[in-house]
Order: C-alpha cells, then sequence, then structure tokens
C-alpha cells in the first residue's frame, strides 16, 4: 500500500553520502544545449520522411500538434525538476506522487528502453561509418563508439557536458542553416533555383491529401522525434543552482525547439513534393540536391552520425544517473550507488554501457533478428513515461502548492487544465495506436514491459 499523501509530501531532497553524491560540474549553457540537443536528433533528420509521405504538407499539423504535448511534457518536468532537482527526475516524481511502486516501474522502464537505444544508435552511427569506410566492419565501429562514449562518461561529468554541448550546437547549427538555405530559396534568392512557390504545399492533392486520417496517422509517426529531453531533468541535479539553470533551460529551449522543429518542416513541405517523400529515408538530402548543394547526401549523412553519437552520449548520461538513482533508493543492487572524486557514478556507467556491448556482437551475428525486436517497445515506453510525468505533475503541483509553493520557481501555464488535457491525449495516442495494426506491436510490447515491472514493484515492496 503506498504510504498516505502527508508521508510523501514534497521536499527539497536529502543529500546521500558523501561517495554517492552526485556533483555540481554542469553549467547553464550545458543544461540549455542539452534541452537543445536531446530533442533535435536522428528522429528529425529521417522521421520527418515517414511523416511527409503519410499527411503530404499537412504534416506541419501533425508537428505542430507533437511539439504542443511534447513542449507540455518539458514544461511539466523541467517545473518538477526546477523545485526537486534529483538525478532520478521523474521517477523520483512518480515514488512521490504514486508510490514507491510506480518509481521503479518508471525508473526501470526508462534504464532498459535507453540502454536498448544505445545499442541502436552505436549501430546506426557505425553503418554510416561502414558506407564511408568499407574495409572497417560495422561491429568494429560500433565498439568503437561504446568504448569512447563509455569512458568519456566515466571520465567527468563536465567532459560529458562540453561534449554535448558541441554536438548539439553542431545539430543547432545545421537546423539553422537548412532553414536560411530553404527562406533564400523560397524567397528566389539562390542563383539558378527558381522558387517552387506554393506549388508543394497545394498542389499534388493539396495541402492535406489524406485529409484528418493522415494527419493522425503522420502524428503517431512522428510524436517519437520530440523523445530524448527527459535528460535535462535528470542533468538538474548535476548543476550549480538547479532552480535557476533548469528554469532558464526550459524557458530558451521551448521556443527554439518549436522554431527549430515546425521551421525546418515547413521548408521541407515547401521544397519538396510530398509525393517524393520516402519512409525510412531522410528528406533533407532530396532537398539540397534541388538546390545544388554539392554532396548534399554525405552532408546529411554527417548531420545524421553527429545526431546519433550526440544521442548516444547523452542516453548513456541519462541511463546511468535513473540506475544510480535507483540504487540509492534501493531499487537497484547498492554497488552502482558509488561515485567518483570526479562525479561519474562510474559502475552506473559501465553496467548500463553493459548492454550494448553484449546486443553488438549478438546483432553482428543476427544482423536484424536482435536490436529490432529489443527496439518495439521503445516508443510505445516513452508515451508511458510522458503520461507519468503527466499524472505526477497533477498530484505534486497541487501538493507543492499546499506545502511548499516556494519552491515553484517555474510554473506551467493553464494548470491544471492544461496537465489534465495532455493526459486526456496521450490517452488517446495510446489508443489509437492499440488500434493502428502497424504501432499495435509496438504499444503492446511497451505496456507488457510496463506490466512486468509494475508488478516486481509492487511485489518487492510487500516483500
Amino acid at each position: 500500500m503506498a504510504a498516505p499523501a502527508a508521508a510523501r509530501a514534497p521536499h527539497p531532497p536529502q543529500h546521500p553520502p558523501a561517495e554517492h553524491r552526485l556533483k555540481p560540474h554542469l553549467a547553464s549553457r550545458h543544461l540549455t544545449m542539452l534541452a537543445l540537443g536531446g530533442v533535435i536528433g536522428a528522429g528529425l533528420f529521417v522521421g520527418s520522411g515517414q511523416g511527409l509521405a503519410l499527411a503530404g504538407p499537412a504534416v506541419l499539423v501533425s508537428y505542430l500538434l507533437a511539439a504542443l504535448i511534447a513542449l507540455a511534457i518539458m514544461r511539466m518536468l523541467g517545473e518538477l525538476a526546477a523545485a526537486l532537482p534529483v538525478s532520478g527526475s521523474f521517477s523520483v516524481y512518480a515514488d512521490k506522487a504514486l508510490g514507491p511502486w510506480a518509481g521503479f516501474t518508471t525508473g526501470w522502464l526508462y534504464w532498459w528502453i535507453t540502454a536498448i537505444a544505445i545499442a541502436v544508435e552505436a549501430v546506426a552511427a557505425a553503418g554510416i561509418v561502414h558506407q564511408w569506410i568499407p574495409a572497417l566492419p560495422s561491429w568494429t565501429a560500433a565498439l568503437v563508439f561504446m568504448a569512447l562514449f563509455t569512458a568519456l562518461n566515466t571520465l567527468s561529468v563536465k567532459m560529458f557536458g562540453e561534449a554535448e554541448f558541441w554536438f548539439a550546437s553542431l545539430k543547432v547549427a545545421a537546423i539553422i542553416a537548412f532553414i536560411a538555405l530553404g527562406v533564400a530559396a523560397l524567397a528566389g534568392w539562390l542563383p539558378g533555383t527558381p522558387s517552387p512557390g506554393t506549388a508543394h504545399l497545394t498542389g499534388h492533392g493539396g495541402f492535406a491529401p489524406h485529409g484528418v486520417t493522415g494527419i493522425l496517422a503522420a502524428l503517431l509517426a512522428v510524436i517519437f522525434a520530440f523523445g530524448g529531453m527527459e535528460v535535462i531533468a535528470m542533468a538538474a541535479a548535476e548543476s550549480a543552482n538547479p532552480s535557476l539553470a533548469v528554469s532558464r533551460a526550459v524557458r530558451s529551449a521551448i521556443w527554439r525547439i518549436a522554431l527549430f522543429y515546425i521551421g525546418s518542416v515547413a521548408v521541407l513541405a515547401a521544397l519538396l513534393p510530398w509525393t517524393s517523400a520516402r519512409p525510412g529515408h531522410s528528406p533533407y538530402p532530396q532537398v539540397l540536391e534541388r538546390l545544388g548543394i554539392p554532396a548534399a547526401g554525405t552532408v546529411t549523412e554527417a548531420v545524421v552520425l553527429i545526431a546519433l553519437l550526440s544521442a548516444l552520449n547523452a542516453n548513456l548520461y541519462g541511463t546511468s544517473r535513473m540506475l544510480h538513482s535507483l540504487a540509492l533508493r534501493d531499487d537497484a543492487p547498492a554497488a552502482l550507488a558509488p561515485v567518483s572524486p570526479k562525479g561519474s557514478p562510474r559502475r552506473a556507467v559501465v553496467a548500463s554501457a553493459a548492454i550494448g556491448f553484449l546486443c553488438i556482437p549478438l546483432e553482428a551475428a543476427r544482423p536484424g533478428d536482435v536490436l529490432p525486436v529489443l527496439a518495439e517497445a521503445m516508443g510505445g515506453a516513452m508515451l508511458f513515461m510522458w503520461l507519468t510525468v503527466a499524472v505526477s505533475h497533477l498530484v505534486l503541483r497541487r501538493r507543492l502548492e499546499r506545502t511548499r509553493p516556494d519552491l515553484l520557481v517555474l510554473r506551467t501555464p493553464g494548470f491544471p487544465g492544461v496537465t489534465i488535457a495532455v493526459i486526456a491525449v496521450l490517452v488517446a495516442v495510446i489508443a489509437a495506436m492499440a488500434f493502428d495494426p502497424s504501432a499495435r506491436g509496438q504499444i503492446l510490447a511497451s505496456a507488457l514491459l510496463a506490466c512486468v515491472l509494475a508488478g516486481v514493484g509492487r511485489l518487492r515492496r510487500r516483500g
């Protein structure tokens, strides 16, 4: 049975022993770029092609809806992180709001899917390098990437922050350059490239060639591109002034993410006939080729490679911090709790990376038989975690207003209406996936994994 509300009232987190305590080595600029870089990834550069094929130019509406949901979640998570900065983030909030079983379930769910994501990203990045250097086997490159970023994350938190800052900066610069080129092309400022005007937005069946059904189908496909923002809440615990740093990072990141996503997708829709989009292939090189950019495919591959390595780095950070937090709460082996003198939970980093090191040889031996099966539950699990964030926010915000209103330095506008609306939309999206044959396996695998973890969590607490 969950403890009564009064016993779990939010309060500033108690400090663990010194040898288990994370160090405040992340600066405000690191958190800001973590927020941006965590969201702008391969899901945008590659996944936008599938959305464009499903909805046509109306994919803009799909991305706008997905952005509204994701950025509302980011605001809620930022509010809780500013008030209660702990490395376990939404897992700790679920524990406080719903009970220890919910914290156990959410923490291990995030750890598992993120550990698998690390392997998926390493293999995908290695595939790009293999195309450039055919003599280098993909599995070797994947293991090199895993070793490099595991070492980086075990050395110091500051090194992780700097690496992610520059990765995110490169991604942001690439998006800004793409949008600038697109605007110039639409304005007719590029020599030898006539402006298509609105022809691609209104032709080929109109703005919404597949109607509302296409928009909703694209929404289910593109909403996962916004995953990754959760890492900023965990990073809050390792900043010098968590409340101020998170508040600034979330406020600046929200409008920038919306601008970069909607801006770049608008350029895609305006410059590329939606009938040319191919699911599973990035539409960005197609646009760059139309603009006469030399080596467009290689340029896009380089950007996607940076996005994948950035995601690998950030996910290894996030999954190790979650494992460290679970160890502190006795939901994982206590041996994973110690922290190095430079602030890295090295044992948690190595334990999290071990999944990737194990999966890569298996994938090399049976290509296409291991990682796709393990990755099946990743996307749906993200929706379940977002749903947990929203429900936890609904409970903890009200509790904080009664007990510690001074901690609410970053408030979500429109509370509780906005939070309730997001919960309803997420439930609707999950239900829609359950009825969609192409997404049903993913959401059912995620639900099964969540149910198994919830059962283990409840049994463990009773024991």
